[in-house]
């Protein structure tokens, strides 16, 4: 299976690390913009004041924790890539499972079979559904242009034939 708009390795990993991060700025953002106005004091200038806070503080740490997340899984896909010599979904499940089990090594063995579980289960369910959507819509659409039969050309008609005015 080969994506068609993917830069080339080294320049995924860059590509990866700044779109989770972006990714991660702006939903963060978003939640912090609801938590921070659900947790303000009464008021909507203290809401909204609690609102932009909450957006400042904590936006760009989840964007820096989404971006690490996505440069390590690229690394690992590449790597994985580079070894296995083709580029296939197993590369991202177990890209998946080994980036959970790296950032949850702090916390013990345990934690990490636990995230790495996670981590596998997760990219496995979006490259079954990404598979699972591409083959829905390439049956939607015929593989190429339908030709029909040309009807057999008429004989060319002799010199004085009058049939070929009526």
């Amino acid at each position: 299976m080969e994506e068609y708009a993917r830069e080339p390795c080294p320049w995924r990993i860059v590509d990866d690390c700044g779109g989770a991060f972006t990714m991660g700025a702006i939903g963060g953002g978003i939640f912090q913009a609801v938590k921070g106005f659900r947790n303000a004091p009464s008021g909507m200038n203290h809401r909204l004041k609690g609102s932009m806070t909450a957006i400042r503080t904590r936006a760009p740490q989840i964007g820096g924790s989404f971006a690490v997340w996505g440069g390590l899984f690229s690394m690992i896909d590449c790597g994985l890539v580079k070894v296995r010599g083709k580029e296939d979904p197993w590369n991202s499940i177990t890209s998946g499972a080994m980036t959970g089990a790296i950032l949850a090594a702090r916390n013990g063995p345990v934690a990490m079979v636990g995230s790495a579980a996670m981590g596998g289960i997760l990219l496995a369910l979006i490259e079954g559904a990404g598979i699972l959507l591409t083959r829905f819509a390439s049956s939607q659409f015929p593989t190429g242009p339908q030709f029909i039969e040309e009807p057999s050309p008429m004989p060319a008609p002799t010199f004085g034939d009058y049939r070929q005015y009526q």
